[in-house]
């Protein structure tokens, strides 16, 4: 949302189908390294920089 794209534009741009970001985006599959990157690319936004809020989230 913040990258003003859709699902539909995402998939676009990863050349994918629109339900592969759908799956993700539901929870119905997780997305490994390499799409994970992908997809950050994707959305303009820096993989480390998502990694590290997700780290800062979790308990240990």
């Amino acid at each position: 949302m913040k990258a003003g794209l859709t699902q539909t534009g995402v998939s676009a741009k990863l050349g994918r189908p629109q339900s592969f970001v759908a799956k993700y985006e539901g929870g119905e599959r997780r997305l490994d390294v390499i799409e994970f990157v992908q997809v950050c690319v994707a959305l303009g936004v820096d993989p480390c920089t998502i990694i590290s809020q997700v780290q800062e989230n979790i308990e240990v």
